[in-house]
């Protein structure tokens, strides 16, 4: 079953019960390199039967636990609390809450209809200024709570930093297991969380690069079937596989446009690899780049205009950025070290990149003019970024050594954010590379 049938979204915006605040608004500033996080009670949803308070109580950890991570965030320990969820539904007794130092609260409450929906209703109160910064009701099928809160943690988010939330989103990758000899590479999918997370082929077909549709719903990859290398789309509701063409040739990293109608990718043929698009609708391929080196790893900017990619046509890996036509190609990447596996973001202000320099991976991002570079993360081995929706978080795998000799260990995935500060692991069952971050949930 798809999340989207679980989930039969009602959203309604709740009357505020307290007056808009007169003074500044309270935000975090997210662009803010030692941001201190901001301390936040979440309370249980209170419930009146058990099956409710049980789900009241579920929604406020994953809520506590989406924001925590976001390392924006610092969720007062429960214990502190004055107030109960019970009580609260009398209204706030906002000096409880100043008293354990909570700048901000969520209190919520759930309820079982008797048409069986879930509602859900939430309120973010603003503690010092004691007013209502935002209120929603969601009404979803009972299974559908884990969404529900992953949709309030968005909206707390967007309320208090200006910037959208990355909650309600979905992680593919490769999940890795087995011998270095005889490695197994599946693709997997689960929530940003870890949660739901499921193997969507059997390992009997390597399978690399997963990337997902602007509209979330389908993924492109490429397969070796009998050693040859072919591309895929998978559609998540169906599990339908479709073949997008057997390529005479090597087959790169391929990644779908903005309007997902076409996929751009790099094929290897007669010694030279340039960039190709293949229109979905007509399975015609036009050639994008004509140049006798190593031209890879094409991503489109969020308006479709334009193509990054990584060439090693200057004497090294290099990015260059060009229009989605192939035309007017133009190095944007020149400070020490070889780039590769640009990725533009959502927002369309930064590319992010992997770097290797002195022997050290390392995971940065510039303006697509060049300008700008900064390096956020670094180690033996991490690559392949990919963009939070919100264009402010990054996911990539990492590789540590695992002996004396500097020969790879496990390979695991993590997050950081734009400043550097919030490097964090995503649990998977087993090793995982090459993660693709989804677009918010429709």
């Amino acid at each position: 079953m798809t999340r989207n049938l679980l989930l039969s979204l009602v959203v309604v915006a709740l009357m505020p019960l307290a007056a808009p605040p007169a003074a500044a608004d309270l935000v975090i500033d997210i662009n803010h390199p030692n941001v201190q996080p901001l301390p936040i009670a979440i309370t249980d949803f209170a419930g009146v039967a058990e099956p409710e308070q049980q789900t009241g109580r579920q929604i406020s950890q994953v809520v506590s636990a989406d924001l925590e991570r976001s390392g924006l965030f610092k969720p007062v320990d429960p214990k502190a609390f004055i107030q109960t969820p019970d009580s609260l539904r009398q209204g706030v007794r906002f000096a409880d809450w100043k008293a354990i130092n909570a700048q901000a609260l969520v209190q919520g409450s759930a309820e079982i209809a008797q048409d069986g929906h879930l509602r859900v209703e939430f309120r973010l109160w603003d503690v010092y200024a004691e007013t209502q910064m935002v209120g929603l009701a969601f009404n979803s099928a009972p299974a559908g709570w884990r969404r529900v809160a992953h949709l309030i943690a968005d909206a707390v988010y967007k309320r208090i930093t200006g910037e959208e939330g990355y909650f309600d989103t979905q992680i593919v990758y490769v999940s890795e297991s087995g011998p270095a000899q005889r490695r197994i590479k599946r693709l997997a999918i689960m929530d940003q969380d870890g949660e739901n997370h499921r193997y969507l082929t059997d390992g009997s077909d390597l399978v690399l690069t997963p990337r997902f549709s602007p509209n979330q719903r389908e993924i492109t990859y490429m397969s070796f079937f009998h050693d040859t290398p072919r591309v895929y789309v998978l559609h998540l509701d169906s599990g339908r596989r479709e073949l997008l063409g057997d390529f005479p040739g090597m087959t790169f990293a391929p990644r779908f446009s903005p309007d997902s109608n076409k996929v751009v990718m790099s094929l290897a043929l007669n010694g030279i690899t340039s960039l190709y698009e293949l229109d979905l609708r007509t399975r015609k391929s036009t050639r994008l780049t004509d140049d006798p080196a190593i031209d890879t790893a094409p991503c489109y900017s969020p308006d479709g205009g334009k193509l990054t990619f990584e060439s090693d046509r200057s004497g090294s890996q290099q990015i260059y950025v060009a229009n989605a036509d192939g035309s007017n190609q133009q190095r944007i990447s020149f400070g020490d070290g070889r780039y590769a596996t640009p990725v533009w973001s959502p927002r369309g202000d930064l590319i992010a990149f992997t770097k290797l320099k002195g022997g050290e991976f390392y995971i940065g991002v510039m303006h697509p003019d060049g300008s700008g570079e900064r390096l956020l993360a670094e180690g033996f081995l991490v690559e392949g970024p990919t963009w939070a929706p919100n264009g402010r978080v990054l996911a990539y795998f990492r590789q540590n050594p695992n002996d004396p000799n500097s020969r790879g260990g496990s390979v695991k995935l993590y997050s950081i954010d734009l400043t550097g500060y919030n490097e964090r692991q995503l649990v998977t069952p087993q090793d995982g590379s090459d993660p693709a971050w989804s677009p918010l949930i429709p």
